[in-house]
């Protein structure tokens, strides 16, 4: 391994508590509530929400045990490696990258999208179509824009990237809970229009979107090594913050689910934003949803930019991919080439147009649980081989949250295979897949052969 220079301790626990709430609290619940609800009702929604709830707090258990014993820079490599060996852990690390890029580039896509809806852009430069979407230059160019305002923020360190994590994100919950105090207050029952959605099927539905809607928690293990406090309370936040965006993801079906018809759930483009309109008579409520969503694209983005920049980081200094990546900038003491290379991908995801928001939600989930699968077997491998490893958040029946935590994880690996209803899409989905782990494979050879090469001239040079 490269000699690390470190990355200073510079985030508080209300900074980590807020940048992996605000990484789960993204787009998705603006933009794909109305699927829940006419798929699933309010009632499969929240079963849906729940199981997979059960999934993530499972892995999180693992993560937060893991992190608050190791709580070094890269997380999930960290501990696989510990545990087995480089191979895996790059396996395990591209996988969980592969989520972050999906958010990231699905945040690219979304910005573009609710832009549009409060007002409307005037499409000009007519580039070309895919997935039945026409894909204008002026469109398009919302999202990218909005890819080097991020990327810039972080590339100037992270304390200004943090502070704009924190505001937004008690907006978006803030925002969020209008909604719910609305629902509640109309005298509607959402109970009812749980028999509207399409039995198991349509839970499952729900149920793969799952993984993508948390992913976020994980960010928490990334910057373990930059947070100011006892590595005890890493794993308490990282817990507390799956919990309760859970609980608000059931919340905003809620108050969909009373606030949209079933016809209406059929013709929305905004399923959140046009109930919060109809709950309250107002189109202004309905466009203050759309800010909060506006809100949660920045938070979610922002997270996984410095979340994936320091998986890049960490895997570079193993000599895993390039040593590119492994810079850090000697005044803004961030991974700035890492940084750039995320705000690319943001950059140029608007190019594939809106059809991508699906491609990206479901492709980018399989790479999270194989990640989530892999550090689960790491969190039991080094309970038997370490047994003496300090642990200062320690899971009580580590045997049953790890088994439990490799269960699941299996089964939804499962979901996303062909001839199961929520399989992914062939062929489009699929290749995002195998572009996303050929290109990583091209990356470990760099990486592997750059170091091979580096360890030959050294021993020359030791000979002579």
């Amino acid at each position: 391994m490269k000699e690390e220079k470190k990355l200073t301790k510079s985030m508080s626990m209300t900074d980590v508590l807020f940048l992996s709430m605000g990484a789960m609290l993204g787009w998705g619940w603006v933009v794909l509530s109305g699927d829940w609800i006419s798929q699933a009702g309010f009632l499969g929604t929240a079963i849906a929400f729940g199981l997979g709830g059960l999934l993530v707090i499972f892995i999180g258990l693992t993560y937060a045990e893991l992190a608050a014993a190791i709580p070094e820079t890269g997380g999930g490599l960290v501990f696989v490696v510990r545990a087995f060996n480089k191979r895996l852990g790059y396996i395990a690390a591209w996988s969980v990258l592969f989520g972050y890029v999906s958010v990231i580039t699905f945040e690219a896509v979304a910005l573009p999208t609710v832009i549009d809806y409060v007002i409307p852009v005037n499409r000009l430069g007519y580039l070309w179509s895919m997935g039945g979407f026409d894909i204008y230059l002026t469109w398009a160019l919302i999202g990218s824009v909005g890819a080097i305002i991020l990327t810039s923020l972080n590339y100037f360190g992270v304390k200004p990237a943090t502070i704009m994590q924190n505001i937004l994100t008690a907006a978006v919950v803030l925002i969020g809970l209008v909604l719910v105090v609305g629902g509640f207050g109309s005298g509607n029952t959402p109970i009812l229009q749980s028999l509207h959605g399409d039995g198991i099927g349509g839970v499952m539905t729900v149920l793969i979107m799952v993984p993508f809607l948390f992913v976020g928690f994980d960010v928490i293990p990334q910057i373990a090594s930059e947070v100011k406090a006892p590595p005890k309370f890493i794993g308490r936040i990282l817990i507390i913050s799956i919990i309760v965006s859970i609980v608000f993801y059931v919340l905003i079906g809620f108050g969909v689910s009373v606030g949209l018809s079933p016809a209406e759930l059929t013709t929305t483009n905004l399923a959140t934003a046009d109930a919060m309109g109809n709950l309250f008579n107002s189109r202004v409520f309905a466009n203050i949803i759309v800010i909060a969503g506006v809100a949660g694209i920045i938070t979610s983005w922002n997270a996984f930019i410095i979340g994936g920049s320091r998986i890049l980081y960490a895997m570079a200094i193993r000599d895993m991919i390039p040593s590119w990546f492994a810079y850090i900038h000697p005044k803004y003491n961030t991974p700035t080439h890492g940084i750039i290379f995320l705000g690319l991908l943001g950059f140029l995801a608007p190019l594939l147009g809106h059809s991508a928001l699906n491609w990206f939600v479901n492709a980018g989930g399989i790479g999270i649980v194989v990640g989530y699968l892999i550090v689960s077997l790491s969190f039991m491998k080094l309970r038997k081989t370490e047994p003496k490893l300090e642990r200062p958040y320690k899971i009580k029946y580590w045997k049953t949250t790890g088994i439990l935590a490799i269960i699941l994880s299996v089964l939804f690996i499962t979901l996303y295979m062909p001839g199961m209803p929520s399989s992914l899409i062939w062929p489009i989905e699929w290749l995002i897949v195998g572009g996303w782990y050929l290109i990583g494979l091209v990356l470990y050879f760099i990486g592997s052969g750059n170091n091979s090469k580096q360890e030959n001239r050294q021993e020359h040079t030791d000979a002579v």
